[in-house]
């Protein structure tokens, strides 16, 4: 197969593209590769992105001067680099973290992906828990109303699994 730039080179690379909603598949030589790497790399620097990510989330500037204890990085080299020190910035920087991650994710937590052709009674069950796990919060904070649709739809979705 050619490559669909220079047409005349053997695709050695397969990219898959997303622009505007539609999946564009180029298969392209090396030289080619090179140039468009370079013009990737220059369209997005992920420090700057993900630092730009940041930037909207914490906005006191006492959040810059955090220093993690273990290795001594600061919040404000993170939001510069992109990324984090030692494992322990994780726990330190937890609070700015947190907003962060649900922004790129929209969770922050991780739950994988199930295959398609695994039965729809595990997503059931995993919904489940993760119900049972906010219904457990709402008795915790005392909001009852809450806590009753959650049990009601908890209830529902027992009876349609049996």
């Amino acid at each position: 197969m050619l490559c669909n730039i220079c047409h005349k080179n053997k695709a050695t690379v397969h990219l898959t593209e997303i622009i505007n909603d539609k999946v564009v598949e180029l298969h392209i030589c090396q030289v080619c590769a090179q140039l468009k790497t370079e013009e990737l790399s220059e369209q997005m620097n992920m420090s700057d992105f993900l630092g730009g990510l940041a930037g909207d989330i914490d906005g006191h500037e006492e959040v810059y001067s955090l220093k993690c204890p273990s290795c001594g990085l600061l919040y404000g080299e993170f939001k510069k680099k992109g990324r984090l020190g030692c494992g322990e910035c994780y726990s330190f920087f937890r609070k700015q973290l947190l907003p962060l991650l649900k922004k790129i994710h929209s969770s922050i937590r991780h739950v994988g992906k199930t295959p398609k052709a695994v039965d729809k009674k595990i997503a059931v069950k995993a919904t489940i828990k993760e119900l049972k796990l906010s219904l457990s919060r709402a008795i915790n904070l005392e909001e009852y109303e809450e806590a009753a649709r959650l049990r009601d739809i908890i209830k529902d979705l027992e009876e349609k699994e049996e």
